[in-house]
């Protein structure tokens, strides 16, 4: 058998398992799912704050912001919203065509033949050129979005930056996917009946892992770090994090004024990794006090264990979609559509990098709806911890401008693609804080 055909050698080698397997699959889907959504409603906080006497406060943009501030973010996410949405289709339409015919299975075949066609090659070069293509045909629209952040002062970074973080992100996303499926399709070749069990434990494993070695491996490709001078400003955010009860090891300050103008600040790693990362654009134009209430609503993720409620979630998600995986890929209409034998041959990626795309989609709206609840919550901390909701409020305030954050989208967009709530509803957030506690 030539190497050209070694990713089809039969059923037995390509993972397309048994009606009984398919079944079971399902069902462990739906279980995983059931745990999944009774996970979410436990862990989502949705109620924070009791009802200030005489109901909720209702903020309206322009009492947050002035006529001309409202403006120019309407007409920033009005110049952006349309491309991110055409970048969407466009995603979505190019991963169906190499996903539901057979020019995906063509592409694996091919860009595998010079190094003898084999599955695993086929996999793992199919995988990268599929998804670079996908990356191509949206690539106009991003660099539209650069021209409209230039426009509107958002972007600092000359173009040759921003290619340069263009080309790493499409390879370490490429390259990380790519080696999921390899051991994906090698599960399906070497256990037929029971791949989408193993590989949707290695998945939550995954996950797991990511959330550890992100801030140790990701971080560093796109920014550098630098520790904080020793001042009163880091004395302060040290002390803040002693009383949020999630001591870190250091305050780090990240060169972000070499790509953006946003104002932003975080926490990441864990235990002896644990550090404050505050954006070099923050220092000089937010007071102290601005600086440690964003720091406070960071330190309110940890203080909750956001981090590892999301790792939980995570690892279920992929899972229940592994194993939804295992009941699609064992579906003879849609492996025929797709021209591969089953989720064992080496040309079945562009098929399964289509429903990883779909999976994506579907899974979003779920995902910001959990956020949105605990960023309030994280919000919640920030308040109990500094006392101070006119800081609150004006870091919102001045946040809001710089980043240039819709103060009102369309409500269906904020369902689906809003990860925090809006600028006046976290401003009436503070309010009620303030009306509960007499202040």
């Amino acid at each position: 058998m030539s190497g050209l055909d070694a990713g089809t050698a039969g059923a037995g080698t390509t993972g397309a398992g048994t009606p009984g397997s398919r079944r079971l699959a399902l069902a462990v889907a739906a279980v995983l799912g059931l745990a999944l959504a009774v996970v979410v409603a436990v862990v989502t906080p949705f109620d924070l704050l009791p009802t200030p006497a005489g109901g909720r406060t209702q903020v309206e943009p322009t009492e947050v912001f002035t006529p001309g501030q409202v403006a120019r973010a309407e007409a920033f996410a009005g110049a952006l919203r349309p491309a991110s949405l055409t970048s969407l289709v466009l995603s979505l339409a190019v991963a169906a065509l190499f996903g539901l015919t057979r020019a995906g299975a063509a592409v694996a075949r091919t860009v595998a033949r010079p190094l003898g066609g084999g599955w695993a090659w086929q996999v793992l070069l199919g995988a990268i050129v599929l998804q670079v293509a996908g990356r191509l045909v949206t690539l106009p629209l991003s660099a539209y979005g650069e021209v409209v952040r230039h426009r509107f002062g958002l972007s600092t970074r000359g173009w040759g930056l921003w290619a340069r973080d263009v080309a790493t992100s499409t390879g370490i996303n490429a390259g990380l996917t790519a080696l999921g499926l390899l051991a994906v399709v090698a599960l399906a070749r070497r256990a037929a009946r029971s791949w989408w069990a193993w590989a949707g434990a290695g998945a939550a494993a995954l996950v797991v892992a990511g959330s550890f070695l992100y801030p140790l491996v990701i971080e560093p490709a796109f920014n550098r770090f630098e520790p904080m001078p020793a001042g009163q400003l880091r004395s302060d955010l040290l002390d803040l994090a002693d009383r949020s009860g999630t001591p870190v090891e250091d305050v780090l300050v990240a060169d972000a004024s070499r790509r953006t103008t946003a104002l932003n600040a975080y926490v990441s790693g864990f235990g002896s990794t644990r550090r404050i990362v505050v954006y070099d654009t923050l220092l000089g134009q937010l007071s102290d006090e601005e600086v440690e209430s964003i720091v406070a609503h960071e330190l309110g993720h940890v203080a909750t264990d956001d981090v590892l409620t999301g790792t939980l979630i995570g690892a279920l998600g992929a899972g229940a979609g592994v194993a939804l995986l295992g009941w699609l890929l064992g579906a003879p209409p849609l492996l025929r559509r797709a021209g591969v034998s089953g989720p064992g041959d080496g040309r079945a990626a562009g098929l399964l990098l289509f429903l990883l795309a779909v999976g994506t989609l579907v899974s979003t709206p779920v995902q910001n709806g959990v956020s949105r609840h605990i960023e309030a919550r994280a919000d919640l901390h920030a308040l109990d911890l500094t006392g101070d909701p006119e800081s609150f409020i004006a870091v919102q305030q001045l946040l809001g401008a710089a980043n240039l954050n819709d103060p009102d989208p369309p409500a269906l967009w904020q369902w689906a693609f809003g990860s925090h709530p809006t600028v006046p509803q976290r401003v009436a957030f503070a309010e009620d804080w303030a009306l509960v506690h007499g202040r």
